[in-house]
């Protein structure tokens, strides 16, 4: 008999679903923790990769990097923003270099960028085009979807914005935004640390400048100390022009461009600038910096001159204050749409220029004491010749001469008059030396001290030092270089002194000049004689310039010659009488 079949196992429907979905629901939690653990890994190392450098510019750019890397984005940029709105810079990544070339200009901030700085909270955005805010792209852009932007904020000051746009996964989630929030925040203390860096370090660049500048001015050659100066601090402030305004002369109403480096440094060097009207002058007058974004943003202010017909944008103006008053300014620019100065630019500069003014004032005290030093010096020597040389000299001049009177033999005797005269010229040349070692320093005032001048000048275009013999109370007689007379004599030197230089071929060009006092119905006068060794005077010299000399001499009353020299040469002599 055929056994009944059993009945199967059953279970409700109900119960199973139920842990179907429990499991499923498992499954998920587990797969977005894992996500979770995922992203939070992600964002470590994203962390990790922005501390690992102190320089700004890499700070950055790790900071985009490791922003498109967590976030899954297919183009990030940083924007850096300028004190006073806009950007500064902007760090980008993900677009092809040929695509960069082909749109041109970087953003400068408007928009969406523009809104993010206006108002620097978090903006996350579906579609770029449902936005009012957004002004579309330039031509070449690539097209973009969906948008997150959240700012970088060191403090409180916001230092810029963090951009991404075309999520991967068709949008940014809220998770998204907290991610690149959490992000910028630790690019804000890296940002933060470069930038403390960055600052430390530039000013230790400031100070070794500064000592490298007084060592140098400490040395011989105050003019490339000064140059120093000038390039130190282009090179430090990152301009395109630096200029170096010194006092032209003792009242310090002038200013005049004493060294200049940069592009147009030629087109500047040797400018004389008024103080009372210019920017530079302000400085020097005020004593305090001054800073500008563009010449044009205080038009209360005295213009510079120099920034009148130079490309100039961004400025500095800082003086180079001593103990007790400014000694000059440094004017530092760079060319219109480059980057302001900062602050901290300003009192890098400020405190390199006031160290560069206590080198200068240490270089004249140095250069005054080694100048008294030889002011003593000449003194002594001087009082030596004088006191010493010169009276034996008198002392043997005046025995010859009796000896002379003694002799009967008529040419020996008139041959030691010979060596008396002599001795009396060498005499007269030794105190014409003592003469030329007293004047040190500023020449003031006396005839003497101006044919000195011209005689020492006239070195350079000799390729000599003339010799030079004074005779008789020339500043008493005469008056003065302000005299009609003394005004006549020196130019009659110079044009003297240059025809030998031009045209006579000499090795040798000897200078007399002599004042007598009218004595025994003898008429006082000036005389002035210029003998060279040269090749003579011939049809092709300056005739206008000797008919000069001649009317200079007449119009006093004198006479003017020029006669050839034994054995050759020239002798010129110019001779006037004195009131």
């Amino acid at each position: 008999m055929a056994r009944e079949a059993e009945p199967m196992l059953h279970f409700p429907d109900l119960p199973r679903l139920e842990l179907d979905q429990l499991l499923a629901q498992l499954i998920e939690r587990a797969t977005e923790v894992m996500g979770a653990q995922g992203r939070l890994r992600g964002l470590l190392r994203a962390n990790q990769l922005i501390v690992t450098d102190l320089a700004l510019p890499a700070v950055l750019r790790h900071v985009v990097e490791a922003a498109r890397e967590l976030l899954d984005a297919r183009y990030a940029a940083l924007g850096v923003l300028t004190p006073a709105g806009g950007l500064v810079e902007f760090v980008h990544v993900g677009m092809p270099a040929d695509t960069v070339t082909t749109i041109g200009d970087l953003p400068t901030g408007k928009g969406l960028l523009g809104a993010l700085i206006d108002d620097p909270r978090p903006i996350r955005l579906d579609r770029l085009d449902d936005d009012v805010r957004s002004s579309g792209f330039p031509p070449g852009h690539p097209p973009m979807e969906n948008f997150l932007g959240v700012p970088i904020r060191i403090r409180d000051e916001v230092f810029g914005n963090l951009y991404l746009t075309d999520s991967v996964h068709g949008r940014f989630s809220a998770e998204d935004e907290e991610l690149a929030r959490a992000l910028a925040a630790t690019a804000a203390v890296a940002i933060d640390n470069a930038r403390h860096f960055e600052s430390t370090r530039r000013r230790g660049e400031w100070l070794d400048a500064s000592a490298a500048v007084t060592q140098r001015l400490l040395a011989p050659g105050t003019r490339d100390a000064l140059r120093m100066i000038a390039e130190n601090t282009r090179r430090l402030s990152d301009a395109d022009l630096v200029a170096l305004f010194l006092p032209e002369d003792q009242s310090r109403s002038t200013l005049r461009v004493e060294v200049a480096v940069g592009g147009t440094a030629d087109q500047v060097t040797g400018r004389n600038v008024a103080a009372d009207g210019s920017l530079c002058g302000h400085v020097f007058t005020t004593g305090q910096p001054l800073r500008f974004r563009d010449p044009a943003d205080h038009p209360d202010l005295p213009r510079s001159a120099i920034a009148d017909d130079v490309s100039a944008g961004p400025m500095l103006f800082v003086p180079l204050t001593g103990s007790g008053r400014t000694n000059g300014v440094l004017a530092v620019i760079r060319h219109p749409g480059r980057p302001a100065f900062s602050s901290e630019d300003l009192d890098m500069a400020a405190g390199f220029a006031a160290q560069a003014s206590v080198g200068l004032e240490l270089a004249d005290a140095r250069a005054d004491q080694e100048r008294m030093g030889m002011v003593e010096e000449r003194r002594r020597i001087a009082e030596g010749l004088h006191d010493h040389v010169i009276q034996r000299l008198f002392a043997a001049g005046l025995t010859l001469h009796g000896a002379a009177a003694r002799i009967p033999d008529r040419a020996l005797s008139r041959e030691l008059v010979g060596v008396v005269e002599q001795l009396d010229d060498t005499i007269s040349q030794i105190r014409s030396s003592i003469f030329a070692l007293e004047q040190t320093g500023p020449r003031t005032g006396g005839l003497r001290a101006e044919i000195l001048d011209l005689v020492n000048d006239a070195a350079g275009a000799l390729g000599f030092s003339p010799g030079l013999r004074f005779s008789g109370p020339i500043d008493a007689l005469l008056g003065g270089p302000g005299t009609s007379l003394g005004a006549d004599l020196l130019a009659v030197l110079r044009e003297a002194l240059s025809n030998a230089a031009r045209h006579a071929h000499a090795t040798r060009v000897e200078v007399g000049i002599t004042a007598k006092d009218a004595q025994a119905g003898r008429r006082a006068e000036i005389t002035l004689e210029v003998r060279d060794d040269g090749i003579g005077t011939g049809p092709t010299d300056d005739r206008s310039g000797l008919a000069d000399l001649r009317a200079r001499a007449e119009r006093h009353g004198g006479t003017f010659l020029v006669a050839p020299a034994l054995p050759n040469g020239t002798c010129l002599s110019w001779t006037a009488p004195l009131a």
